[in-house]
């Protein structure tokens, strides 16, 4: 082998440690333990509330679009730390581009404001 491939072995050491560690957790958890069963354990439980109807209802799709938009801007709002970290290395050019950034993050967020995403019915 080349040297150029001997530097992908710990990556591979680290695949194989990862896949057999998530084969043999699932392996020994279904071999290991008591295999009681009954009505009580086998009930619905979530958050110390008793479960009534079916939780296979239709949200809204508006539900889902805050989710997204959340994580969309929370995504954006983390491009914020490295360069407020690097603020003097960049320079006017690294102002420049957040400038813009930060203005394409303003008209998407007027955009979704224009559009009424965020309002609740």
């Amino acid at each position: 082998m080349q040297s150029d491939q001997y530097s992908y072995i710990p990556i591979l050491m680290q695949l194989i440690l990862a896949v057999g560690f998530v084969v043999g957790t699932i392996i020994i958890s279904g071999k290991l333990g008591p295999k009681r069963t009954s009505e009580v354990k086998d009930k619905n439980f979530e958050c110390g509330i008793e479960s009534v109807g079916n939780a296979r209802i239709p949200f809204s799709v508006k539900y889902f679009l805050v989710a997204i938009l959340f994580v969309l801007f929370d995504v954006e709002v983390i491009f914020l730390y490295p360069w407020a970290v690097n603020f003097k290395d960049l320079g006017i050019e690294g102002m420049l581009k957040m400038i813009v950034f930060m203005a394409l993050l303003l008209v998407g967020f007027f955009y979704i404001i224009k559009k009424k995403a965020l309002e609740w019915e």
